[in-house]
Order: structure tokens, then sequence, then C-alpha cells
């Protein structure tokens, strides 16, 4: 077969969840299937070498493919008027993948999309006007284009029905992996004090990691964290890693106005080779977001030994299954007892470290690519 990949994802400054996943499924597949043809697609009016050193370090078993013309006049002439992919990148392939949701009109071959999740449409509020147009303007019509629609929970897969039932024959589910080469216990113990210290970290602390923005609940962390904080004389930190995504000011204010500053620790943008060590060296890791399509960083920090907490909501019980301590996302209470849970019982720490190991071991990416190979043999 000849495989081309929409790279888009993979070449923006800085990687998200998207573009990991993305990552996982095509590496695995391009090394377990050296008898086919795999490619990056990507348009670039210039600066062709910035975005070959972003896709540098998945290029060991897939070519890129160059189309030298602006991705943002393409999207927008692409919207109002069908401007053929094809024209870009030829007639060649047998199967087109696109990871973010949205297809371009008259693609050669068959057509396949991810759609990771519907907050557009649940949760229209914490999502980007911007990308809340694109979906309103393009998902419809890239549904229709779409010989596949993949996504990556059951979950997500109710949610696109509730809102497209049009589709329900098309929906594939394909779980993410976790790279269980970089997410694994960290026993130097030097990395993980050398990350704390660039990160401004000192002694315990539970970890957040991911975007700073509503939909992940930071503000119930936030009051479930200061509720426990009364309680302890030396509460552990509370480290909220990631980049600043939307609407996040509220999440700030919060922390001043409960006088956390001290206590609660915001690092930006952690990269990449620091996140395993960053993890390791956590108490525990906190996620209780109000709505996730997979939910890949409980599954990393499980991979890392870490003890979970995550909330009830979404695709998160789907992933973690009986590995972590389950709290009602709505709650501020259930929050704050389950982080008194895991910061007082020693034994319960170990006992989620070690159904955490085994069940990440469950969702590599090998099994998650091979699954999308069979949909590509599936459709050709």
């Amino acid at each position: 077969m000849n495989i081309q990949f929409d790279a888009l994802p993979l070449i923006s400054d800085r990687m998200t969840g998207i573009g990991w996943c993305e990552a996982g499924q095509t590496t695995a597949m391009a090394r377990l299937h050296p008898e086919d043809k795999f490619m990056y697609n990507f348009f670039s009016r210039k600066d062709d070498h910035i975005k070959l050193e972003r896709l540098a370090p998945f290029l060991a078993d897939i070519k890129p493919n160059i189309a030298h013309f602006s991705i943002l006049i393409y999207r927008a002439l692409s919207t109002f008027i069908p401007l053929p992919y094809n024209l870009f990148f030829g007639n060649n392939a047998d199967v087109t993948h696109f990871f973010n949701y949205i297809a371009p009109p008259f693609v050669h071959g068959k057509t396949v999309i991810t759609v990771h999740d519907m907050v557009y449409k649940t949760f229209p509020e914490t999502v980007k006007l911007r990308t809340k147009l694109m979906l309103d303007m393009g998902l419809k019509q890239s549904m229709k284009r779409a010989d596949i629609i993949v996504t990556d929970s059951e979950f997500s897969k109710s949610e696109i029905v509730k809102y497209f039932p049009q589709h329900k024959k098309k929906i594939r589910v394909v779980p993410c992996g976790v790279d269980l080469k970089k997410f694994r216990p960290c026993e130097d113990s030097e990395k993980i004090q050398q990350v704390k210290k660039s990160l401004g970290i000192n002694g315990e602390y539970f970890l957040y990691l991911g975007t700073i923005e509503p939909r992940k609940n930071l503000e119930r962390l936030i009051m479930a964290y200061y509720v426990l904080a009364k309680k302890l004389k030396n509460p552990p930190k509370l480290v909220l890693a990631g980049g600043k995504g939307w609407l996040y000011d509220s999440i700030f204010r919060r922390v001043k106005e409960l006088k956390l500053t001290k206590q609660v620790i915001f690092t930006e943008y952690v990269p990449s080779e620091d996140i395993t060590a960053l993890m390791c060296g956590a108490l525990a890791f906190v996620f209780p977001s109000v709505y996730e399509g997979f939910g890949m960083p409980p599954l990393e920090a499980m991979a890392c030994g870490v003890p979970v907490l995550c909330s009830d909501c979404a695709s998160l019980p789907e992933v973690t299954g009986d590995c972590a301590v389950i709290c009602d996302a709505y709650s501020v209470k259930s929050i704050a007892k389950g982080l008194y849970k895991l910061y007082s019982d020693e034994k319960l720490r170990k006992d989620l470290s070690m159904k955490g190991l085994q069940r990440a071991r469950l969702f590599s990416w090998e099994k998650s690519a091979e699954k999308l190979y069979n949909i590509y043999k599936e459709i050709i």
C-alpha cells in the first residue's frame, strides 16, 4: 500500500496530544510494515528546513512529501472553493489519513479522518473561537468525504453518534497508545532532582500535566487543594505543568484569591525530555478533567508507575480502569478527598503504582497502529 499522512500536527512549534497520537501510530505502523510505502504530506511556502527539523524524529521509515504552497491560503480557499488536494500531493496514495478532524476535497484514494472528541459541541465555551469556527464550517463536510472516521475511545464514538448519527457505520475505535520506552519508572534520582530544580519545585508534589484551560477542571482542583492544604501542616506542592490554552486567566486568579502562590507552581510548557522525570518525581498525578476524548497523560503517568487521581467523566474511567482514585469532577469535596487519600495512604499508592504499570502495557503504540492498519486494509 501507498499510505500518506497529513503531517500538520507534527510540524507545529509545540506538539499537542493530537500530534503525539499521530506520531505514535504512524511510526509504529511504518516499523511494522516495511513492505508498504509511507509519506508525510505537508504544505510549506518557505522555511522547509524548520518543518523538516520538527519532522526529523519521525522520519526513520517515513518520507516527507512537500507541497510548496501556503497552508493558510489553501485552507481559506478550500473552505469556499473545492481546491483539489491531489493537485498538490498527486494521485499515488491508496489511503490518506488526516489526524486533526478536517479532510480537504478531492483526496486521491481512500480518505480517513480522526475525530478525537466532540468538545466543541459539548463544551463550546471552552474551545477557542477560531477552532470552533473551523469545526463548525468544516467537520460536517469532512465526515461526508471520509471513507472511515477513526476515534480514540468508545466514549468518543458515542459522542460522535449523538451529534452525527448518519455516520455511525463509518466510525471505528482505535485507542491511543503509550511509549513504554519513554514513559517508565525513572531510577535516576539525579535527573529527577535536576528537573525539579529547573522548574522551581522543592519537596513533595502533586502533578497535573496538560493544557491550562477550563475543561481540565483546574479551578476545582485548586480549590480542592486549598481544602487539603488547610488540613496539613506541610502539604505537598501542586504543580500545574503545561502551556496556556484558552480562557486561563480565571485559573491564575483563583490561585491568587486563595493565597496559594507559594504552594501552586505553574511551569509553563515542559520539554519532552523532562516529562518522564517530572512525572516520576510526583507523589501522585492528578487529572480531574471534565471532558477527554482519550486522556493520554493519566496513561503516561501509570506507565511511569505513578499513582493517579482522575475524574469519573468522559473516557477517563475507560482508560484507567480500576487503577486510579476516581473522583466526582464537579465536587471540590470529592477531589479533596481523593487528594487526601493519595497523600495519606502509602499502601494505596504502591498498589495503584503496580496496577497502573500492568494496565499501561495494554496500550502500546504497536497495538494501536496494527488496529489502524487493518482498517486501511478493510477499506481498500
